[in-house]
């Protein structure tokens, strides 16, 4: 399971890295993953302190690198 959430953490870290900020569900859908997988890897990068949120206008919450 770990290395699933570390491989899944290096696909995001890349989508952020080439297209910037990304709700969560962009995410999703983007790297066809089911929502609990992103939130695993989102929180794997958050604890490494690779992540900042920010809130749009809208106030949809998006993950971007640091």
């Amino acid at each position: 399971m770990e290395s699933v959430i570390g491989e899944n953490a290096g696909r995001i870290w890349q989508l952020l890295k080439e297209k910037g900020p990304q709700t969560p569900s962009a995410v999703t859908k983007a790297l066809n993953l089911k929502s609990a997988d992103v939130d695993r890897s989102i929180g794997w990068l958050a604890r490494e302190g690779k992540l900042g949120f920010e809130a749009d206008p809208k106030g949809y919450v998006k993950i971007a690198l640091k």
